[in-house]
């Protein structure tokens, strides 16, 4: 609760927590449209592989001409202005720069930037979850011998889950489900960036007015990104993926104790410890009451008879039988919130949420059946999907991960919903975002993972 203190003592000393951020799409313009207003925060430099269009975002966010002016790094450290560039290494490298924030959303050039990052000794906040689920557990590995934090985004569901986690393991509860809410139907499985928008149910006007893109959108309506978000989660918190992945019930705010706890108990995850996302449409496409589509949230079991009595007493959101109880968020602000893990990275050396083991991966899976000699499209696209595997299966079957299954090309026929795997596709071997995934799973693969049922 002390972080915007801390923060304008960074400001009244003349020295405030200067930021470098790659990448001014949606979630770095929705950053970068609070970050103007935050006291002690100074926005060092931009870069974008289109420095027009970055600069084109400033304005679109409400920022004044003069506050992108700067000729160089030297020019804005020494005016408190912000320089805007392709050049992303010279970002990283530049002189004052305390905390480097990744938002490309590809996977391969946000491990180069954060090694890179790490090397100079930048903190990091990883909005780019691809990255982290590909090479998480290792990256934070790195950036802790350094003396350095890696952080997932604050606004982001991930880091907000996490914090509901630790919310309820700090005050004693035993996490049973953690996770969030989408829109969600099984043939959104076949989502294309051509039928994202009907699937999404937005028009014309929403998505020119949000200046929205197809592609990354797509990852949320076909599964990917759920997938995506909850093995950040599980590898940030320890909880484990369900064998199958997620299975996306449907379930209202009121709901979620009743829906969420473990089978055994009259639920619909198959164990406690886990995740899940639930829909907030029905099967048939009506849409479920006072769902939680844009939300977050934490389902605990209490442990005594006087803590069941408690969850009556306050109302909890509980089930039936008074054990289960759960927490939520209605919603989050994505971007808009990034800053509280700026300031947390910078002023308290803590992350926002940050992987400690390889528990939980993200599976290429076929939308269509597909052709050897097809080339790959990654995530959002035209051919795959991303699914939540635990990781033991994962090594066990050498599944492809789905943060590197674009621009690589099929080696076999691969059906409808059948998950590939690295045999299947032609890999580059010598790239950096390989060679870091294959150090990743050396170090913390468990013991005996690779032949684990």
């Amino acid at each position: 609760m002390n972080l915007s203190r801390m923060l304008a003592k960074r400001a009244d000393e003349g020295n405030p927590v200067r930021v470098g951020i790659i990448g001014a799409g949606k979630f770095g313009a929705m950053y970068l449209s609070q970050a103007r207003l935050t006291k002690g925060t100074h926005i060092l430099g931009i870069a974008d592989l289109d420095p027009a269009r970055a600069k084109d975002q400033l304005r679109h966010v409400g920022w004044e001409p003069e506050r992108y002016a700067a000729t160089g790094f030297a020019d804005a450290f020494e005016h408190g202005t912000t320089f805007v560039t392709d050049d992303s290494e010279a970002l990283i490298r530049a002189d004052g720069l305390e905390v480097l924030i990744d938002a490309t959303g590809d996977p391969a050039v946000g491990i180069k930037h954060c090694l890179m990052a790490i090397e100079h000794g930048r903190h990091i906040v990883m909005v780019n979850v691809e990255a982290d689920v590909v090479a998480g557990p290792l990256l934070a590995a790195k950036a802790e011998a350094a003396g350095l934090v890696y952080s997932l985004a604050w606004g982001d569901q991930p880091a907000l889950i996490c914090e509901h986690v630790d919310w309820a393991r700090s005050i004693g509860f035993k996490v049973v489900c953690a996770g969030k809410g989408t829109r969600y139907l099984p043939r959104h499985h076949q989502s294309t960036p051509d039928t994202v928008w009907e699937n999404f149910g937005f028009d014309e006007e929403l998505v020119t007015r949000g200046r929205l893109n197809p592609k990354m959108f797509n990852s949320f309506i076909d599964g990917t990104k759920s997938g995506i978000e909850m093995t950040a989660v599980c590898n940030a918190t320890g909880l484990r993926p369900q064998s199958d992945g997620l299975h996306f019930p449907p379930s209202s705010r009121l709901e979620l104790a009743e829906v969420c706890k473990p089978r055994s108990a009259g639920g619909q995850v198959e164990f406690a410890g886990t995740t899940e996302v639930v829909s907030s449409l029905y099967r048939d496409g009506s849409d479920v009451p006072v769902h939680l589509q844009f939300g977050t949230y934490v389902v605990v079991e209490a442990e005594t008879d006087y803590a069941t009595y408690c969850f009556e007493e306050y109302r909890m959101l509980h089930d039936s039988s008074f054990r289960y109880a759960a927490l939520y968020r209605p919603t989050h602000l994505i971007g808009l919130e990034l800053g509280v893990s700026v300031a947390s990275v910078a002023l308290r050396k803590e992350p926002t949420g940050s992987p400690v083991g390889f528990f939980s991966d993200v599976v290429a899976t076929a939308k269509r059946d597909l052709k050897a000699g097809e080339t790959l499209d990654g995530e959002g696209g035209f051919c795959v999907w991303g699914k939540q595997t635990p990781a033991d299966a994962s090594l066990q079957h050498g599944y492809l991960p789905l943060g590197l299954a674009h621009n690589v090309k099929l080696k076999r026929d691969v059906k409808l919903g059948e998950r590939l795997a690295w045999a299947d596709v032609e890999v580059d071997e010598t790239s950096q975002a390989v060679k870091v995934r294959r150090e990743m799973e050396a170090r913390f693969a468990r013991p005996n993972a690779r032949a684990a049922e």
